[in-house]
């Protein structure tokens, strides 16, 4: 008798411990977008948690709703333009927009922004979640900034600073950062209850945040192809300890010891990932 009951303890135990394997969903392009997918899938991964990739249905169809169930964490993902009238902007011809993907991003913030769940968005992601606040951007960042001939790479090759006492920067353990540069759009102006937190040489916005818990930032850079530099991988590993300690308070389990360690990075990748700035 007591065996069995050793054994349901363990199973229930067990149950628990797999329920609170944190979920993170990712939204992206439908049909499109693999290498931001597969990237963001191995970084997540790699912090212990599960990726669920969410792309908006097909035909104009509603989103779901169940389609935000049992997520722990959320990643606004990068990919095309944020269609100009959600700030009330004329669209640009050469401009490449996805309202159906707007409305899937749209109506996931609506559902999460308050709640619990941390939130990072990625590039257009960012630029998602400031218009969600009632911002606006820039349809042609670098031209408004004169900043030259737009730089695209996924290297990490651009200098970005990280504000002094902000959530980024906390989280990054360093201002000065080399990013990678793949969009046109950025931020003009924040949006309600968003800050900038990282600007580029040129006063480019290249992140904004919310003060506080749960998770709340932006970035212009796409952290997914970086996810081997320390700085990178310690802001994947914040959202998957957030998603985690939510994941476990569901499933009715004790917080989680923290994670303290930096990352693991090769050793060919040492010298690189130590010149972070």
């Amino acid at each position: 008798m007591r065996s069995d009951l050793t054994r349901a303890g363990l199973a229930g135990r067990t149950a628990a411990l797999r329920a609170a394997v944190p979920v993170i969903g990712v939204t992206g392009p439908r049909g499109r977008g693999w290498p931001m997918w597969l990237f963001a899938a191995a970084a997540i991964l790699l912090q212990g948690a599960l990726p669920r990739r969410l792309t908006a249905p097909a035909g104009g169809a509603p989103v779901p709703a169940d389609a935000f169930d049992g997520l722990d964490g959320l990643v606004i993902g990068g990919g095309d333009d944020v269609s100009a009238d959600l700030y009330h902007a004329e669209a640009m011809p050469e401009a490449r927009y996805d309202p159906e993907r707007d409305r899937l991003e749209l109506e996931a913030l609506e559902r999460l922004w308050d709640g619990p769940v941390p939130i990072l968005g990625i590039c257009r992601g960012s630029q998602m979640m400031n218009v969600f606040r009632g911002g606006t951007l820039h349809q042609d960042a670098w031209g408004y900034h004169d900043a030259g001939r737009a730089l695209r790479t996924p290297l990490p090759v651009r200098r970005v600073h990280a504000r002094n006492g902000s959530g980024l920067s906390q989280i990054l353990r360093r201002e000065r950062l080399r990013v990678n540069s793949l969009h046109k759009q950025s931020i003009r102006r924040p949006g309600d209850g968003l800050r900038v937190c990282a600007e580029d040489q040129h006063g480019m916005t290249q992140a904004v945040e919310r003060p506080g818990e749960p998770l709340r930032i932006g970035v212009q850079w796409h952290p997914e192809f970086l996810f081997w530099r320390p700085s990178q991988f310690r802001l994947w590993r914040r959202l998957a300890q957030e998603a985690r300690a939510l994941s476990r308070a569901r499933a009715g389990l004790l917080p989680a010891r923290p994670e303290v360690s930096d990352p693991p990075v090769a050793t060919n990748l040492t010298e690189i990932a130590a010149s972070d700035a």
